[in-house]
């Protein structure tokens, strides 16, 4: 049984698209996976216990059968933090060895990592940890960041030793791809460095369903609810006028239109083209011309309280942040997966 730890450098790397890629196509190739995730920030009800909401969104995706506690032993509260501050004893490693021996009769059980390798010292079970106890082979998922980026991935190799088995370049921007490809891999790669794909930003799984919008803006649906679910690529902010409005709504599809109440025509213009929410900023309500046409197009209008320049950080805070959980997205994740990982290169690595 190999023990395979899909770690990052940093927070919202694309771990979760990766590991479940990877997992997807484990099974399609007839392994018999595992999947645990040692550390969870979301914390989810599970009877008289939490477990992390996203470990149990991929024990689902990938049809893992051991119980949600194993695959998520271990999940960070308010009570739990305090509790340690407090000086209360904080070494959960325990919880984790338990759930990893408790994994039997796997080809392969794949480890979701923390945001970086050393979040969850304060619980005592920080990466570094759990990669040297389970001997994990270590693949590490670096998004593009210019080229501190190579920093990242020669620091990560250097840190975990014959652990490390090589990294995935993610959220490789269109313009920096040919960049990545012709340079920076092959410079890796003489390096001594497996870089087992390099892969570009996806819009649809860096998109945002206007339903999670609405729920992060904690805005009030004015029409067209059945519209929630459309899933949205772009933002644009209607405060210029009509006319220059209208040639740049044209030219950006998919997109949520923020804009205030009283510039109707904003709005207007914003249903002429591929526009899959409104959002009306200061509280205030549109007119029953602008609600009819939205329901003619079925487009959701939204009204929120605060002002365009609130709304706008509130959204910049969560972009690329957004999990994948939708149907589309994890068939997506596939398709990417499928089509750029070195798969044969993975299976040789783990010796399988």
């Amino acid at each position: 049984m190999v023990h395979l730890y899909i770690a990052s450098m940093s927070g919202f790397s694309g771990k979760s698209l990766i590991t479940l890629g990877l997992g997807l196509m484990l099974k399609d190739a007839g392994y018999k996976i595992g999947y645990i995730k040692p550390f969870g920030k979301i914390p989810l009800r599970h009877k008289n216990d939490f477990i992390d909401a996203d470990a149990e969104f991929m024990r689902k995706a990938l049809d893992i059968q051991d119980p949600p506690d194993v695959v998520s032993p271990f999940v960070v509260t308010f009570e739990v933090q305090n509790s340690v501050l407090k000086g209360k004893p904080s070494d959960k490693f325990g919880n984790i060895k338990r759930a990893l021996a408790s994994i039997k009769d796997r080809d392969v059980v794949m480890i979701g990592g923390a945001a970086d390798l050393f979040e969850g010292s304060l619980f005592g079970i920080n990466a570094m940890k759990i990669i040297n106890h389970a001997n994990a082979k270590t693949l590490l998922v670096e998004p593009w960041n210019g080229d501190s980026s190579i920093d990242s991935i020669l620091g990560a190799r250097e840190l975990l030793g014959n652990n490390f088995i090589g990294a995935v370049i993610n959220k490789v921007p269109q313009s920096a791809l040919d960049h990545v490809i012709k340079s920076v891999k092959p410079f890796l790669e003489k390096k001594g460095i497996n870089v087992f794909a390099s892969l570009h930003r996806d819009i649809l799984l860096d998109s945002i369903t206007v339903r999670q919008l609405n729920e992060i803006l904690n805005g009030n649906v004015l029409c067209c609810e059945e519209g929630l679910d459309e899933f949205i690529e772009n933002f644009s902010i209607g405060a210029m006028d009509v006319d220059s409005a209208l040639k740049y709504f044209r030219r950006t599809a998919n997109k949520a239109v923020i804009t205030g109440a009283h510039r109707s025509d904003i709005q207007l213009a914003a249903l002429e083209t591929s526009t899959k929410c409104i959002i009306l900023t200061g509280g205030l309500y549109t007119n029953d011309v602008i609600i009819g046409k939205a329901k003619m197009k079925n487009v959701p209008i939204i009204s929120i309280n605060e002002d365009t320049f609130t709304t706008v950080e509130k959204i910049e805070s969560v972009l690329g942040k957004i999990r994948i959980r939708e149907q589309k997205k994890v068939l997506k994740t596939k398709e990417i997966v499928e089509k750029e990982f070195d798969f044969k290169r993975l299976l040789k690595e783990l010796k399988l």
